[in-house]
Formats: C-alpha cells, sequence, structure tokens
C-alpha cells in the first residue's frame, strides 16, 4: 500500500503519541502523511504487544527489549505493505494534519554531551582565546551534564525567554536573556533499563537504545556564561529542551552507520567500541523559513555507544524514558555549525534572513526548525521529522506578583 518512495515509507515507521477526535492519548507510528493507530491495532488483536500498545505514552513498549520491538515492527511493515490487510487497516489511519502530536514518553533522566570536536574547537576560541580550545579532558572522555527531565518538551511548544542574572561591566544585573541560542542535536531515547552499580558497555547499546529524537537544546548564553563556573550549565538551559514527536526506531536506520573519526589519543578501555561507527545523519537548520545550517552527525568525535557506555561506568542505573542527546552537531565548515553563537562568531557575524532582517541571537516570535534524514538501505531515505519552537516573551516577576 505504501512504497519506499516516502521517507515515512514502511523502512521508516517512527513512533509517536497523538490525540483525536477528542479521545485520550494514543500510541501511533506514521506511514507517510498518516498516522496508523497502534492501540486500535492491539485491540483489534492485529498487533500482539502485550497491551503495551494501548498506553498513553510509550514507556511500557520501550521497556519490552529488543526482541519484541524487531517483532512488532515486522508485523506493522506486514500489516501496511499487504494488500490483505488493506481493509483492516484503513479504519485505524489517521490524517496527520487532522492529529495533535504529543510528547511520545515520560523522560526519565536527560543526559546532554559535548561530543562534537569541531563545537568544541568553536567555542573554545570564541570564549577562551587566550587558551587551548579544547579542555585537556575532551579527548580522554565524553563530556556531559545533567540536565532537567521536567522541561523536555514536544516539538511546536512555544520557548519563553527565561530570565536570570549576567554579567556587565558594572557588575551582575538581572533580567530577560539577550543572547538566547539553539543547539543543533540527536537524542537517544532509552528502552530497557540496567540495575544500578553495572556499567553498559558499548557493545550492549543496541540491547538498550530503542530509538532517536531531534534535539534542541535552548541556551541562554548570557546566563550560561555568568553561571556555569565552577560546576557547569544550570538555568542557561534548564528553561527548554525541544525534541520531536517522532522517536525512529534503530533498525529504521541500519543503512545510516558510518565509520566514525580516528580518535587520537587512543581511549581507556571501557570506550573501545568495535565497530567504531557514529550515524550519517544529515541535520538543517531553518530560522524564520531561512536554511542557515546544514551539520552533519558523522562528523562527531565521540559516538553514541561511548557515551552510554560513558554515563554508566560509574553504576549510575539507566531507566526507560532516559534521554541522552549528543551535543550540539557542528561540521568544520562555518555553514555546518548547529549554534549561532558559532555562526555568528559570538555575535560579530549577523546573519541575514529572508526579507533583509538580520539577527544574531534569538528574537521574541522567532521560530527555529531542526530537520534531519539519513540514508537507508537499498537507497532509500528516512526522515527524522523535525523539532521547532517559538520564540515568546519573557514572563516578568512583577507579573506574577499583581
Amino acid at each position: 500500500m505504501w512504497s519506499t518512495d516516502s521517507p515515512f515509507g514502511p523502512h521508516n515507521l517512527p513512533y509517536g503519541v497523538f490525540r483525536h477526535g477528542g479521545r485520550p492519548p494514543r500510541i501511533g507510528v506514521r506511514i507517510g502523511d498518516s498516522v496508523l493507530d497502534l492501540d486500535g491495532a492491539e485491540a483489534a488483536d492485529l498487533i500482539l504487544a502485550g497491551g503495551a500498545l494501548r498506553r498513553p505514552v510509550l514507556n511500557e513498549f520501550l521497556a519490552l527489549g529488543r526482541p519484541q520491538w524487531t517483532a512488532v515492527r515486522h508485523r506493522i511493515a506486514e500489516l501496511v505493505t499487504r494488500e490483505e490487510h488493506r481493509a483492516e487497516i484503513e479504519p485505524l489511519l489517521v490524517p496527520l494534519a487532522e492529529v495533535e502530536l504529543l510528547l511520545p514518553f515520560a523522560v526519565g533522566d536527560y543526559v546532554d554531551f559535548y561530543s562534537s570536536e569541531h563545537h568544541a574547537m568553536n567555542v573554545g576560541r570564541i570564549f577562551r582565546p587566550e587558551r587551548p580550545a579544547l579542555p585537556p579532558n575532551w579527548k580522554h572522555l565524553p563530556i556531559g551534564y545533567h540536565g532537567r527531565a521536567g522541561t523536555v518538551v514536544v516539538s511546536g511548544t512555544p520557548v519563553v525567554r527565561p530570565s536570570g542574572q549576567r554579567s556587565t561591566p558594572e557588575g551582575p544585573v538581572f533580567g530577560p536573556s539577550i543572547r538566547l541560542d539553539i543547539e543543533a542535536e540527536v537524542g537517544f531515547v532509552v528502552g530497557v533499563p540496567s540495575n544500578h552499580g553495572e556499567p553498559v558497555p558499548p557493545s550492549r547499546f543496541a540491547e538498550h537504545v530503542f530509538g532517536v529524537v531531534l534535539v534542541n537544546d535552548w541556551s541562554a548564553r548570557d546566563i550560561q556564561a555568568w553561571e556555569y563556573q565552577p560546576l557547569g550549565p544550570f538555568l542557561g538551559k534548564s528553561f527548554a529542551t525541544s525534541v520531536s514527536p517522532w522517536v525512529v526506531p534503530l533498525e529504521a536506520l541500519a543503512g545510516a552507520w558510518v565509520p566514525a573519526p580516528h580518535q587520537d589519543p587512543p581511549v581507556l578501555d571501557y570506550l573501545r567500541d568495535d565497530p567504531h561507527v557514529g550515524l550519517d545523519l544529515r541535520l538543517a537548520v531553518d530560522w524564520n523559513g531561512t536554511r542557515i545550517s546544514e551539520p552533519p552527525f558523522a562528523s562527531m568525535y565521540w559516538t553514541p555507544a561511548q557515551q552510554l557506555a560513558h554515563l554508566t561506568v560509574n553504576g549510575a542505573s539507566l531507566r526507560t524514558g532516559d534521554l541522552f542527546a549528543s551535543g550540539t552537531v557542528s561540521g568544520p565548515e562555518k555553514r555546518q555549525t548547529g549554534s549561532l553563537l558559532e555562526l555568528t562568531l559570538g555575535g560579530a557575524e549577523p546573519v541575514r534572513l529572508a526579507g533583509g532582517a538580520e539577527r544574531t541571537f534569538l528574537e521574541d516570535g522567532d521560530t527555529i526548525t531542526i530537520s534531519a534524514t539519513a540514508p537507508g538501505l537499498g537507497g532509500t531515505v528516512v526522515d527524522l521529522g523535525e523539532v521547532t519552537g517559538t520564540v515568546k516573551p519573557a514572563v516578568t516577576i512583577a507579573s506574577l506578583s499583581v
């Protein structure tokens, strides 16, 4: 019924959660420009998942593990490709334009890494021009920080400009951020949990990670610069992290694995992944409809498997619904940078948008959309969807006290 000509064809089948017709949230899978109602499919005994597809979020299904994920995926592919299932499937298809897409999983913990050498070098040159761009530990471990899971929001959710302290020549002041930025990233969604105290080696990445989402880690650079020393990101990051509504299964990305960049010096044993591979994901960033950047995920220095190994090596456990993000994706060229900080050289070189407007950092009303595709098996294209957000004015403390 559907061909692989569509980047959302049966070779993709990303999972999401939707609301339609006033009914409660339901799990679905995208096929073309429709959503297949998996709640309805399991209720009709077309799919067997122990009731996990009849829940309002994906977590119970994510916890089932790789064999069940694969079996359900194969069954969905049968249902949407074989003519004998048309009469059963058509009543369960909902036009995408008619649904409200929701956060697809309840987020457990959120960790964000700093894994692009190009991004780290660019940021180091901007913030620390008198010192080496990379900190001394950068090539020995995937640097990261724990974020705020409660402010992970689905694509389309407005982003309220954050307020906080920032430094000025006259001393610290409080107010709305004036250097509001983005970070184009890729996130990995954990399905199967791990035991507390047991590290997860790179070889077990696919046992625990279900799939991929796109991430915009909104960043208030002025708040961040004043507060982050010595403990790292806090209020400059925790106000909002947007994710795409579709979780693309790892199986859909089987044709996108490519050799990862050579690592020198050699990493410690617990970080060695064999094969040493990354994903050929091709991101794009649009600012008010103008394409400003195309970051290549294949250039990331630290791989997803190494990130997972590092975040668990001390015995920290994984929980179903955990999200860990790659950090800003940037390539070697200016046109491939994943943040406005890099693209504008810290605000020194404005970006010209369609219609002639010039921007350095985000203004109220600006909309950022991050999208991505990947090569699929057999010459197909896998679409990861998009994550979008529009900046809304800051909420003032005075207005809250009325």
